[in-house]
Parts: structure tokens; C-alpha cells; sequence
């Protein structure tokens, strides 16, 4: 036996070296392909969620006393990403002010993204979000268009369900109240210059909310709008970022002063429709060709892809009781139905309010006649408004089922 283990050593002592020249690349891979993994900036994960409850809890508002986006609850959401690292650790803390530094990016140039969207008690007391994957999907395309990170959707809303539930205390259970949810993103980076931002923040606030009509519907007059622009083609009319919204106070403070309690934004030379203030718009019709029509304008890059937008196009559709349309709507069209009798109903769309119906447009130094409901002269609201509005409010309190409304379980 020693004498086979003797002739076999000097071939063994030769393999040796093969084995180890071998062995070096796949040693070589595994070394780049860790080197790797440890370099690659970290994803944002609700596995590794921080809270800190405080120590400090505040008593929320009568429901009577509750004015939109004035009292906010007792935490926040509050989570950091750098260029090199990536996503930090997503933290649930106490309410409570952000230290920035006063050269940071969101100061100078408005690199800021935020969406809107709320939290819903049923009867049965469980907590419902409605149509969360749309405004992570907003958020996430408003975040990529000012050049600021993207995140994992599924992860955030994972974050979310776990922040109202903390905050279940500020989530009114009577229907028409609702914990309205401020997701925001904003960049960073502590220096001055005009470029994309090495560090952003995310943070998600809370503040309990009423009915936006308390005591029923109150249909609202629109002055038609051409001198300024809400957006244009080519800009940022299709994301939700703050750079869309400053502009437009002025000319509402304008219209205000006028008597008028929202702008209709017009563009182009055809005046063509867009938004209501900071709805989307729909206007309800008997169509030239004699069909009861409900259009809103196309998505076409100026026009905010709302979540009601989106929801009500796919309720109507599916009663499949008249056409439904998305295209481009004038002034013209909208004053010849008029006078053609032909206008039904119009109404704006969006979180706050789902819908808020219209009753006149001031357009070129004329008040035009929008009609509510001919069976109620009192009525403030007609009666597709009426339905629309019931019917999502009942799916966002569990009270239809449907696939939109996700308990946060």
C-alpha cells in the first residue's frame, strides 16, 4: 500500500497546481459577483420597516372642526436614498419637522413629486386603500420625469398598510371621512446647480379629512381660462409635481375675486378643453350624431392621468349604457351644444371631491348654462354625477365588492 501511495504522489503533486489554476476563475467570479451584490444600490423593502411610536400621542379633531390638510396625525413615513447606496432603512417616526439643508435641490429648482390618496374605514372597521398600484405608478413615473429615483411599488404600499394602521385612530369610520395620504418625494442633494440629484427623501404625512361637500353637493361656476396655461405639450402636464400647481394660484386667486370658484384651463387656438382647477374634466352630451356621449380629453401628455379619471371611464364602460370617449374637446363644440340643448351635464374628477358638478363657464365676457338635473330644479348635481359619485364611494368603503378597494391587512 506505501509503496502505491508512494507512485502515486508525484502525480498528485502534479494535479495540484491544475486543481488550483482551476479552482481561481469560479474562486475569481464568486469574489466579482459579491463584490457586486455588496456595490449594488439597496432596494427599498418593507422588511426592514423601523417604528418608533411617540411618546407624545395627540387627540384627534370633532369631525365638525376638520378642515382639508389642516391637522395631521401622530407619525409619519420617512425614507432616505443616495446614489451610491441606494434606499435606507424605511422608518415610521413621530410627526414632526425636517432638517434639510437650505442649498438642497427642492429649494432651488422645485425637484418634488408628491400624489394623493386616502385611507378608508368600512362598517366592519377594517382600514381600505383605494387603487393603491395607480398612485405608486404616478409617483414613480412623476419621480423618473425629474430625473429622481424609482422604487419598488409593491413595497412601498406594503409600508403604507402598515402606517395606517398604526394611525387607525385618525381614520374617521363615518362614510364620507376618510385619512387623506400625502405621499411626496423631494431631492436632496446640498448644492446649487441645475442636474440631476444625488439624494432624494420620501415621506408619506397623514391628515383626517371630511366630506369635500358637508352638506351635499354645491355645483360650482368655471371661468374659462386661455391667458395662462395649466400645461403644455412636451412639459410636465401628465406628472404630479409641484411645478404644476404654483403657477396656477395667481390666476385662481383672479377668478376667485370674479365670483368664480374654479378656472377651466384652456389651450391652443381652438381652445381646447383640459383640466377643472386640479380635476380632470368630463362633460356628458348628446352627440352630433345623436348618441348620449361622456368624454373627457385624451392623455395626450398635458392632461393628468387621474385615478378617478381612470376609475370612472372604467365604471361607465362596463354599464356599457352610452359611448365613452377620450379625445379633444373645444369650447366651440361645448357652446354649440349648448345652444343646440344638447349639454347634459359636466363635472371635474379627482381624489379630493371624486366628482364636482358644474353648473356655468364664463367664456368670452358669456355665461353659459351648464344644466344640473331637469327633474330637480333645486339639485346641485345631475343625475350621472349623482351615480358616479355613489358608486365609488361605495367601493372605497367596501360596500361593492371590488378589486380596487385593498385592505391593509
Amino acid at each position: 500500500m506505501s509503496r502505491f501511495v508512494s507512485s502515486m504522489r508525484p502525480l498528485l503533486m502534479a494535479a495540484a497546481p491544475s486543481a488550483a489554476r482551476a479552482a481561481r476563475p469560479v474562486f475569481a467570479r464568486h469574489l466579482a459577483a459579491a463584490a457586486a451584490a455588496a456595490a449594488k444600490p439597496a432596494e427599498l423593502s418593507a422588511a426592514k420597516l423601523e417604528i418608533t411610536k411617540t411618546t407624545k400621542p395627540k387627540t384627534p379633531l370633532p369631525h365638525n372642526e376638520l378642515v382639508f390638510g389642516r391637522s395631521f396625525s401622530d407619525h409619519m413615513i420617512v425614507v432616505e436614498w443616495d446614489q451610491q447606496t441606494g434606499w435606507s432603512t424605511p422608518k415610521i417616526t413621530p410627526y414632526g419637522k425636517l432638517q434639510l439643508d437650505p442649498s438642497c435641490t427642492v429649494f432651488h429648482y422645485g425637484v418634488e413629486c408628491f400624489e394623493g390618496m386616502k385611507a378608508y374605514k368600512d362598517k366592519a372597521g377594517k382600514i381600505r386603500l383605494f387603487r393603491p398600484d395607480m398612485n405608486m405608478a404616478r409617483l414613480n413615473r412623476s419621480a423618473l420625469r425629474l430625473a429622481m429615483p424609482s422604487f419598488d411599488q409593491k413595497e412601498l404600499t406594503e409600508i403604507i398598510k402598515k402606517f395606517v394602521k398604526l394611525e387607525e385612530k385618525w381614520i374617521p369610520q363615518e362614510k364620507g371621512y376618510s385619512l387623506y395620504l400625502r405621499p411626496t418625494m423631494i431631492a436632496t442633494q446640498p448644492s446649487l446647480g441645475v442636474g440631476p440629484s444625488s439624494r432624494a427623501m420620501l415621506f408619506v404625512i397623514a391628515s383626517p379629512v371630511g366630506p369635500y361637500f358637508k352638506s351635499g353637493f354645491t355645483a360650482v361656476s368655471l371661468l374659462a381660462q386661455s391667458s395662462y396655461l395649466r400645461a403644455w405639450p412636451g412639459g410636465t402636464g401628465d406628472a404630479k409635481v409641484g411645478g404644476n400647481y404654483a403657477p396656477t394660484i395667481m390666476p385662481q386667486v383672479e377668478a376667485n375675486k370674479k365670483g368664480y370658484q374654479q378656472i377651466l384651463w384652456l389651450f391652443g387656438p381652438n381652445d381646447e378643453l383640459t383640466e377643472v382647477g386640479t380635476m380632470n374634466c368630463f362633460v356628458y352630451w348628446v352627440n352630433e350624431q345623436g348618441e348620449k356621449e361622456l368624454v373627457t380629453p385624451p392623455l395626450d401628455g398635458t392632461i393628468l392621468p387621474g385615478v378617478t379619471r381612470d376609475s370612472i371611464l372604467g365604471l361607465t364602460r362596463k354599464w356599457g349604457e352610452f359611448k365613452v370617449s377620450e379625445r379633444k374637446l373645444t369650447m366651440a363644440e361645448i357652446v354649440k351644444a349648448s345652444n343646440e340643448k344638447r349639454l347634459l351635464e359636466m363635472f371635474g374628477a379627482g381624489t379630493a371631491c371624486i366628482v364636482s358638478p358644474i353648473k356655468a363657464i364664463h367664456y368670452q365676457d358669456k355665461d353659459l348654462v351648464v344644466p344640473l338635473d331637469p327633474a330637480n330644479p333645486t339639485a346641485q348635481a345631475g343625475p350621472l354625477t349623482k351615480r358616479i359619485n355613489e358608486t365609488i364611494l361605495g367601493i372605497q368603503y367596501g360596500e361593492i365588492p371590488s378589486e380596487w378597494s385593498v385592505v391593509a391587512e
